[in-house]
């Protein structure tokens, strides 16, 4: 799911609210073309989805095969890659809440008889025990029960099975800027511009809950999974409106998305991370 379009989360986890706040931008199929154009371009959302896809491709490269699972599959960019890249690794199930998006993965996906998608949630998903060899969920938690989430997570990956879990970051200047500063007066000047009856800018209420690095590994662990690496992706200096700007003039970030990941402390975090884990055997 798409980190754009971010505002100050309503921090009730699960309430009717934040789950009418998450729905809403992923209704209709508009949304989910939406959602697939902005992987390309150069806009900060590029980068950002670049940035991750690199990540969690590593991430991938040294893990096992079979069945892998995509929580959270949005519309189909992670299958269509996979299927691109390396068709014969993994047999291939998607799920998001959606139906919208998983209608666009199913098209991004025609043609390959090694891909089963569902509509369903991260917090309940319809698969047997220990059923995956891998599983992986990108932009996802932030929108759901993360504790539930990774429960679920646990319960269909077999034992020792890879977990691949990304979160926005909610320590880093990049964040912090945006949802404490950029996003509020976007929104005030929305207003503004309706008194006037010229609106032009608007930031929503998303309903995103991002989860700091130290206790995502501690509820991955409570969770019976054993948290092994961890690398920062979308790394960059520059706040918003900033980036915006620079990214226009600076375009390695494309060309080079290892440049955009560091592992360990580092003078600059990423605006995400990426965790990876292996299910515990007596979980």
């Amino acid at each position: 799911m798409a980190p754009s379009r971010i505002a100050w989360a309503n921090r009730r986890t699960g309430s009717p609210a934040r789950d009418t706040a998450v729905a809403a931008q992923y209704l209709t199929s508009d949304n989910a073309t939406s959602y697939a154009a902005s992987y390309e371009g150069w806009r900060p959302a590029a980068r950002y989805y670049r940035s991750r896809l690199y990540a969690v491709d590593e991430a991938l490269r040294a893990g096992p095969q079979g069945r892998l699972l995509d929580v959270g599959c949005g519309p189909g960019m992670l299958v269509r890659h996979l299927l691109d890249t390396r068709p014969e690794k993994f047999q291939i199930t998607g799920c998001d809440q959606s139906p919208a998006m998983i209608d666009a993965a199913t098209a991004r996906a025609k043609g390959s008889s090694n891909v089963e998608l569902t509509v369903a949630r991260v917090e309940k998903m319809p698969f047997p025990d220990k059923h995956f060899d891998v599983v992986v969920a990108m932009g996802v938690l932030e929108y759901a029960d993360a504790a539930d989430g990774l429960r679920e997570i646990a319960r269909v990956v077999r034992p020792g099975g890879l977990v691949a879990v990304t979160m926005l970051n909610p320590l880093s200047p990049y964040r912090l800027v945006e949802w404490c500063l950029y996003w509020p007066l976007l929104r005030a000047l929305g207003r503004i511009e309706r008194l006037l009856g010229t609106p032009r800018h608007a930031a929503d209420v998303s309903g995103i809950r991002a989860i700091r690095l130290a206790r995502l590994r501690r509820m991955m662990r409570e969770s019976g999974l054993t948290p092994q690496d961890a690398v920062h992706y979308d790394v960059t200096p520059l706040v918003p409106p900033l980036d915006r700007l620079a990214r226009r003039w600076s375009r390695t970030w494309r060309d080079h998305p290892e440049r955009t990941v560091r592992r360990g402390a580092r003078p600059w975090p990423g605006t995400a991370f990426l965790v990876t884990a292996r299910r515990q055997a007596d979980a």
